[in-house]
């Protein structure tokens, strides 16, 4: 399986080629959130997937990873865009560098995953820490909203099995609801599929795509949200 840390912080660009061919969230933000005019923190920003999308609504948005590298592309995008009223910073999740009830709005996609991960030792504790932060910094009112994958290759969700004690967490301890989607990947041509999901994925799934020269491949992501 490649090493999504070390991709993180030296193959940030091609992380995002993979991650563009991906539908855009906003419209799935908006039917649990209407963003207009609220102030957001993105935990695990990466290379702005819902940064970008979501800060030219937003009253303000904080762009918050461990990588500093995958932020610098989402401070690229955003300075793209035109906007002013955004910042990012390296931040652990478990320690957010920002005010008690300073945000309205709290997104996160597919990161928390890697401090949850049932073979990451400490895993719980760093769950509640997380949990903790986040309605830390939640005003009144405010939401948290957590993307993580159910599964990619796969038409129907089907979460890994040492992210399914975490997801459990969020439903039975926590509170939260819980929804799925399909997030599949929609290459350009078979070569970039086939490119893009070996150096993410590996190579199982990788054959599989140019064995069939696929262009689309199939992922299924959860949504779970909280209003505090």
């Amino acid at each position: 399986m490649p090493d999504h840390d070390r991709i993180y912080k030296q193959e940030a660009a091609r992380y995002h080629e993979l991650i563009d061919s991906q539908p855009n969230l906003k419209s799935v933000v908006e039917e649990i959130r209407p963003i207009r005019g609220l102030d957001i923190a993105d935990l695990g920003a990466g290379t702005g997937r819902l940064a970008a999308v979501l800060a030219p609504e937003a009253s303000s948005l904080i762009a918050l990873d461990a990588s500093e590298a995958m932020l610098g592309i989402a401070a690229e995008r955003l300075r793209e865009s035109g906007l002013s009223n955004w910042s990012v910073q390296v931040a652990d999740h478990r320690r957010l560098p920002l005010a008690d009830r300073s945000v309205d709005l709290i997104v996160s996609g597919w990161s928390i995953c890697y401090l949850t991960s049932s073979n990451v030792p400490d895993w719980e504790r760093n769950l509640d820490q997380v949990i903790a932060e986040i309605k830390r910094v939640l005003r009144p009112g405010g939401t948290a909203i957590i993307f993580e994958t159910l599964g990619t290759g796969s038409e129907t969700p089907s979460a890994p099995d040492f992210l399914r004690p975490y997801y459990a967490k969020l439903t039975e301890t926590y509170g939260f609801a819980h929804r799925w989607i399909r997030m599949d990947y929609a290459f350009d041509n078979p070569d970039q599929a086939e490119r893009l999901t070996r150096f993410f994925f590996g190579d199982e799934l990788a054959d599989k795509v140019a064995e069939h020269r696929l262009v689309r491949v199939p992922e299924c992501a959860g949504i779970w949200w909280l209003t505090p």
